[in-house]
C-alpha cells in the first residue's frame, strides 16, 4: 500500500475517471471521499467505447469481470461505409492481440464504478458544490458553497472540461471551437445491429452507430462541419429534424435509424491545450480536466481511466505526495498528447469533399483492407496494447 495507506484523499466529480480513481486509490489504502455536486449520480443517454488500454485498467482494479452483466457488448467488428451505403473497409477486432473491447452506456458504467468505488470503502458526498480549492505545503482544502470546507491530503480534479482545479493550476484559458458539432442520440434497436461499430462517411459529416445494453439500443453520434458555433457542453437539447436534414443525402439504412430517434443533443467541438501543470503540491486533475480530447479516437473515458491509475500507482510508490504528482504527470503528459492530436487530426479522413479525394482515399482503405486488414489493425497498437497496470508505466 505504500504512502496511501491512511492517506486522505479528495475526489472532485463522480464520474468516469473521478470513481476509478477514487476505487484505485482506496484500494491502495487511501481514506477515499468523492465530491459531487449533482444530487444523484446519474448520466445522460449515451454510449462510449472501452478499448483494450481500458478494459485493462478495469481489469487492474478488479472490475473487468463485471461488464458483460452491467450491460456491455463484445465488439467483434469496425465497418466503415461509404454515405451512400458501399463498404469501404471492415476491421476484424478478432484479429486484436487483446480482444476485450465493448461497447457500453455511459449510465451502465457509472453505476458500475459506483458500486464498486463503495464496495472498496469510498465514501460519495451529493450536493457537494466546490466554490474554490486551496493547495498548501501541509494539505488543501475545498471551499463549498454552502461554507463548509473539506481538508485532505490530496485533493484531485476529476471535474471535467471546466474544472475549477485546472483553472487554479493554470489560470484561466479559452478553447477555440473546430468547426465542428456533433449530435448523440440512443434509439431502439428494432433493426437488429450486430456487435459491430459502423461508421458512415459523408462529405463534411460522418455517423457513428453501434449496439448498447445487450443489444437492446443503438447509440448514434454524428458529426458535421459548420462555421456556426454552438456552445460546448452535452445537455443542449435539438431538434430532431435538424439532424435528419443534415444527413438527408446518406444511405437509407441511416435514414432509417434517425427516423426513430425522438430526443436528440448537440454539442460544439473546442479544442483545448493539455494542460501545462497537472498538479501542485497536494492538488492534481486527471481526464478532461487536464486533456479533453475530441472524440474521433474514442478515447476520452480511456484516457482518464489510465491517469487515475498511474496516479495512485504513481503516489503508493513515491516518498511523498508532491513527488508522487510529479512522476504521474511525467508519466502521462506525452501518451495522453499523442492521443488527443491523433484524435484532432483524424476527422479529415471521415470527411473528404472532393470527390477523386475521397474515392481514392477510400479506395486505399478498400485495398488495405482487404489485402493487408492485420497491418491496418496494428497501426493502432501504440494505443490499444499499451497497459498501464504493467511496468514503469504505472503498474507495480
Amino acid at each position: 500500500m505504500g504512502m496511501l495507506a491512511g492517506m486522505r484523499a479528495t475526489v472532485i466529480g463522480a464520474g468516469i475517471g473521478g470513481l476509478v480513481a477514487a476505487r484505485a486509490l482506496a484500494l491502495r489504502g487511501a481514506h477515499v471521499k468523492v465530491l459531487e455536486q449533482a444530487p444523484e449520480i446519474s448520466e445522460v443517454g449515451a454510449g462510449l467505447q472501452l478499448s483494450p488500454n481500458a478494459v485493462a485498467v478495469l481489469r487492474g482494479i478488479g472490475l473487468e469481470d463485471r461488464l458483460l452483466n452491467a450491460g456491455a457488448v463484445q465488439a467483434q467488428e469496425v465497418r466503415l461505409v461509404d454515405y451512400k451505403g458501399g463498404d469501404v473497409v471492415r476491421l476484424d477486432l478478432s484479429r486484436l492481440k487483446d480482444q476485450s473491447y465493448y461497447f457500453m452506456h455511459r449510465a451502465d458504467l457509472i453505476a458500475m464504478l459506483e458500486k464498486g468505488a463503495r464496495d472498496a470503502g469510498v465514501e460519495i458526498e451529493l450536493n457537494a458544490r466546490v466554490e474554490r480549492i486551496e493547495d498548501r505545503p501541509d494539505g488543501a482544502t475545498a471551499f463549498m458553497e454552502d461554507g463548509s470546507e473539506r481538508h485532505a491530503d490530496l485533493i484531485v480534479g476529476a471535474d471535467g472540461l471546466h474544472s475549477k482545479l485546472r483553472e487554479v493550476l493554470n489560470g484561466k484559458e479559452e478553447p477555440f471551437f473546430t468547426g465542428q458539432v456533433a449530435w448523440r442520440a440512443t434509439i431502439p434497436n428494432t433493426m437488429g445491429r450486430g456487435p459491430e461499430a459502423m461508421v458512415h462517411m459523408g462529405p463534411g459529416r460522418h455517423l457513428v452507430c453501434y449496439p448498447l445494453r445487450g443489444g437492446e439500443l443503438v447509440n448514434l453520434v454524428a458529426v458535421q462541419e459548420r462555421r456556426g458555433w454552438v456552445e460546448e457542453g452535452w445537455n443542449r437539447r435539438d431538434d430532431p429534424a435538424n439532424l435528419r436534414a443534415a444527413f438527408a443525402d446518406f444511405a437509407p439504412r441511416v435514414q432509417a435509424m434517425l427516423e426513430k430517434i425522438d430526443d436528440v443533443y448537440l454539442w460544439g467541438l473546442f479544442r483545448h491545450e493539455v494542460a501545462k501543470r497537472w498538479h501542485g503540491q497536494h492538488v492534481a486533475i486527471l481526464g478532461d480536466a487536464a486533456h479533453p480530447t475530441l472524440p474521433f479516437m474514442a478515447q476520452g473515458a480511456a484516457m482518464a481511466m489510465e491517469d487515475a491509475w498511474v496516479m495512485a500507482a504513481s503516489l503508493s510508490g513515491a516518498e511523498s505526495i508532491p513527488v508522487g504528482l510529479a512522476l504521474y504527470q511525467e508519466r502521462r503528459i506525452k501518451r495522453a498528447t499523442r492521443v488527443i492530436n491523433t484524435a484532432t487530426d483524424n476527422a479529415w479522413k471521415y470527411h473528404l469533399s472532393f470527390p477523386p479525394l475521397r474515392f481514392a482515399a477510400h479506395t486505399v482503405m478498400r485495398i488495405g483492407g482487404t489485402l493487408f486488414p492485420e497491418k491496418m489493425l496494428r497501426q493502432f497498437d501504440w494505443l490499444y496494447t499499451f497497459d498501464v497496470t504493467k511496468g514503469a508505466s504505472g503498474g507495480f
